[in-house]
């Protein structure tokens, strides 16, 4: 499917969504929204996608919502725009495949709850980092809020917030908030790295992992132990167990089924 907004690029599993509105520095509204919405709900169905990089065009990977459209808004639009874009990072966020943000330049407001919603975040060392909208009047509204203060604690996230303060991406490094820094022209061959690596362990494992960690996280730590419990005996019904095992004890490298 050919969207507005998006550049699709297929590199065997690892499919690359880049956001395109260089213009506007690939500020959010609801017609970008829904182009990422539809896209990743494409590559979560996709068989060939098992690993999703996500990242921007031009100077920015995504400078924030776009306020022109924003200024104009009421109490129950705002609302509306608020429950829109967190629902559509929850799905990201949920998604059955893993979501490597490469973090090209600014990821502002909504750009940082952008990459928040993603399992992993590499970063240019030209990107930055913040949640501006204090200073606009209002307050994180794409969960920014949650998101950042388990990521970082409450604490530092109180500071981001309350202060408007925009960082490095050294800075965020450095608080937890992204895994990697690297030079530009090596970000997307990063990303890939990282992708390449977790395509070569087992599939479900990974997937499981995932689910485990989101959902466990947001529940008390006895349900959540239990949680793991029950993903970890499940993955002894798959052949990933068996390959990997048996891998291990002949001392070779797994040969994971093709899915």
């Amino acid at each position: 499917m050919e969207y507005e907004n998006l550049q699709i690029e297929q590199q065997g599993p690892i499919q690359i969504i880049k956001i395109n509105r260089p213009q506007s520095l690939n500020a959010l509204n609801f017609e970008l929204l829904s182009d990422l919405d539809c896209a990743f709900s494409e590559a979560g169905a996709d068989a060939q996608t098992e690993i999703i990089i996500l990242s921007g065009e031009g100077k920015a990977f995504v400078a924030g919502a776009d306020i022109a459209k924003m200024a104009k808004m009421n109490a129950i639009e705002g609302k509306e725009f608020s429950e829109f874009g967190s629902e559509v990072f929850r799905r990201i966020e949920l998604l059955n495949k893993v979501v490597i943000a490469a973090v090209n330049g600014y990821a502002l407001g909504g750009g940082c709850e952008l990459c928040m919603a993603c399992d992993l975040r590499i970063a240019s060392v030209k990107a930055k980092f913040g949640q501006p909208e204090v200073g606009l009047g209002i307050i994180p509204g794409f969960s920014g809020t949650q998101r950042l203060a388990r990521l970082v604690g409450v604490g530092k996230a109180k500071e981001l917030i309350y202060t408007a303060s925009t960082i490095t991406a050294e800075e965020a490094l450095s608080i937890g908030l992204i895994n990697e820094v690297t030079e530009p022209e090596n970000l997307m061959a990063q990303a890939c790295a990282m992708a390449e690596k977790i395509l070569s362990k087992g599939k479900i494992a990974v997937s499981f992992a995932k689910e485990a960690i989101n959902r466990g996280i947001e529940t008390d730590l006895d349900t959540a132990i239990a949680m793991e419990s029950n993903l970890f005996g499940l993955c002894f019904s798959s052949e990933d167990q068996k390959e990997g095992m048996q891998a291990f004890l002949e001392k070779r490298k797994p040969n994971w089924l093709k899915k």
